[in-house]
């Protein structure tokens, strides 16, 4: 923390001056934070601290024991591709360049890994709660512990964040944009325009629902706003600081204790507002553009327009192509309503009932003994929007969504754990009995609940756990025998594994496993759209294998595609018993491939298993 930031710490929330707008309600200048102390406000510091270090322990322990998930598998893939190739272009289907980037950058200091691959998401989600001190202005010192511990142990962050998407990623990046914003106004300082851009710049590349909480926080900020104006005009006071509170007479402040012209000061402000708007641009760019263009454009200064311009208005032609006209929001509203309510009762019914005490007791002034804050309105309208508006954004019904509506829920969320807290420490200063059962039940019970559900989720692959998992979560048995498979593939020359393909018998039009020329997996978009889908997570592994992968023809009697099989042989279960006649000498492991009642067999020849030195 720099001297500038401490000194416009514990003090600083209760100052407004030059006509700037002073009461509570409208600053959002909260009385617990004006009054804290040096020691409690260190103290907090250090809480958060502490928080953030075990929420990255919780997030690395294992973080490579689940077996990835079929769109873990989907994206591991193309990295590794892109790492062997140096090839790699924007696909809006698969979301931002943010992971593919930076795992290529990992996979070139070490071999890849599930560990390493997830190793991105769960540092940034371990990070995360270091973001409620950037809220400290306009929270108690023990509504920022609580904002922190939420975003630290709520299960689905948990989860979500050992997981190799880019759901905790821009929720991540976008909750520190916010936050430096936030810090802006409340220090009045310009310099955190830069890592909010910075921020909200990462927030893009990771995926392009970045786009909904930039609306979300434009939404929520106009109501505040709408509300401020409402009660405040009728008192005279000037619409801008009505608006923006103490923030431009801060800056107008400062601008005249550096002894400049009022004017040059609004030309700083602007200057820093084209910067900050660079910064983003050049952070968009830079992952955006194409590989390995982008290299070739550096020593060739005559390529860089279009280098440029395909990173920035191509990509976003791509997003507006796939997204905003590409039909992903034809479903029906209240199933996905419905899925998305029952992943929260599931993973997140702490955050929900605290989030109901916490509105209702900053709302009505109990939390504090004044008016409600905008900062828990703020982010209970941007929860509430988030709630109503996933489940037409998402284009599949997946526990994931319930990330977006969680981080902004833990604003409400802190303020209703303070006030239980709160009311915990009156009862045992009055030796109320009864007070101090109630609030025991409620902790222990919440508590209890974090740390089963928690347990309970950690690297599950269970179908019981289906409000939580996403259904394409193959089992944790078959990580073991891929191992073997790549034990296998690393002993033996030509082709390693075949997937003995055969038609959905639900899907006759679906031919299941089949590629007719593996060489073209070697850049995106796959050939034979679902069939080589259908073989995911398997192509991660067997790419990090340097297996040598073939498929036979659905049409192709098992005879003829079985003759000369491979010492590996991947089919599924309905076609088990048609494969098997002709794999004498084979070990037959079953898994199960999705939560929904799919399975796996894979074949492995035994005497390839023991020239590997691998035990059947």
């Amino acid at each position: 923390m720099s001297s500038d930031d401490a000194a416009s710490g514990p003090s600083s929330a209760s100052a407004a001056t030059d006509g700037s707008v002073a009461t509570r309600s409208e600053t959002d200048a909260t009385t617990p934070t004006s009054t804290r102390t040096t020691v409690a406000y260190r103290r907090a510091l250090l809480g958060v601290l502490a928080i953030s270090a075990l929420a990255v322990g919780m997030r690395l322990v294992a973080l490579g024991g689940r077996i990835f998930h079929w769109d873990e598998g989907r994206v591991g893939y193309w990295i590794l591709r892109y790492h062997d190739s140096g090839y790699h272009v924007y696909r809006p289907i698969v979301h931002g360049p943010f992971l593919p980037v930076v795992n290529d950058w990992l996979f070139a200091l070490a071999p890849a890994s599930d560990f390493l691959a997830r190793f991105p998401v769960a540092l940034v989600g371990g990070l995360l709660p270091l973001g409620a001190w950037l809220f400290r202005e306009r929270l108690s010192n023990v509504e920022v512990l609580a904002f922190a511990g939420v975003l630290a142990l709520n299960p689905l962050l948990v989860y979500y964040s050992r997981f190799m998407r880019n759901d905790v990623l821009v929720a991540a990046f976008a909750l520190f944009a916010l936050g430096f914003v936030v810090r802006g106004f409340d220090t009045g300082r310009l310099r955190y325009a830069f890592p909010a851009a910075f921020s909200l710049g990462l927030a893009f590349t990771t995926k392009e629902n970045a786009l909904v909480y930039v609306l979300c926080f434009l939404g929520a900020g106009a109501l505040l706003a709408d509300h401020r104006l409402l009660k405040a005009t009728a008192r005279g006071t000037p619409a801008r600081d009505v608006v923006f509170g103490r923030w431009p007479a801060a800056v107008r402040r400062r601008v005249r204790n550096h002894d400049t012209a009022d004017r040059s000061g609004w030309l700083r402000v602007g200057g820093t507002l084209v910067g900050a708007f660079v910064l983003f641009w050049a952070v968009f760019v830079f992952f955006y553009a194409p590989r390995p263009d982008l290299w070739q454009a550096l020593g060739d200064p005559s390529r860089l327009p279009g280098v440029v311009e395909a990173g920035s208005v191509g990509s976003v032609e791509k997003f507006l192509d796939t997204w905003a006209g590409g039909g992903h929001q034809d479903h029906a509203y209240l199933p996905y309503l419905h899925d998305l309510l029952e992943t929260l009762v599931y993973g997140a019914p702490a955050v929900l009932g605290f989030t109901l005490v916490g509105v209702v007791v900053d709302r009505y002034g109990f939390s504090t003994g004044g008016t409600y804050r905008e900062l828990v309105a703020f982010a209970t309208y941007w929860g509430l929007a988030s709630l109503a508006g996933y489940p037409i954004a998402t284009d599949i019904e997946a526990p994931w969504a319930a990330v977006h509506v969680v981080v902004p829920l833990a604003i409400p969320a802190a303020v209703g754990v303070a006030f239980v807290v709160q009311a915990a420490r009156s009862a045992l200063a009055s030796d109320d009995a009864v007070s101090v059962g109630l609030v025991a039940v409620i902790v222990i019970a919440s508590v209890g609940g974090v740390a089963f559900a928690n347990v309970e989720y950690f690297n599950s692959t269970s179908n019981d756990d289906r409000q939580i998992l996403q259904w394409a979560q193959p089992g944790n048995d078959l990580k073991p025998t891929m191992g073997k498979v790549g034990a296998v593939a690393e002993s033996h020359e030509g082709t390693d594994v075949l997937f003995f393909s055969r038609p959905d018998p639900g899907n006759p039009d679906r031919e299941l496993f089949y590629v007719e020329n593996e060489s073209e997996l070697l850049r995106p978009p796959p050939p034979g759209g679902t069939h080589w889908h259908d073989r995911l997570p398997l192509p991660w592994y067997l790419a990090k294998y340097d297996a040598e992968v073939a498929s036979t023809s659905p049409d192709a009697p098992a005879e003829e595609a079985l003759a000369d099989a491979p010492p590996v042989v991947i089919v599924r279960e309905f076609s088990r018993e048609e494969a098997e006649a002709h794999l004498d000498g084979y070990v037959a492991y079953e898994h199960d491939w999705r939560l929904r009642s799919e399975h796996v067999v894979v074949f492995i020849d035994r005497d390839a298993l023991e020239r590997a030195g691998v035990e059947p």
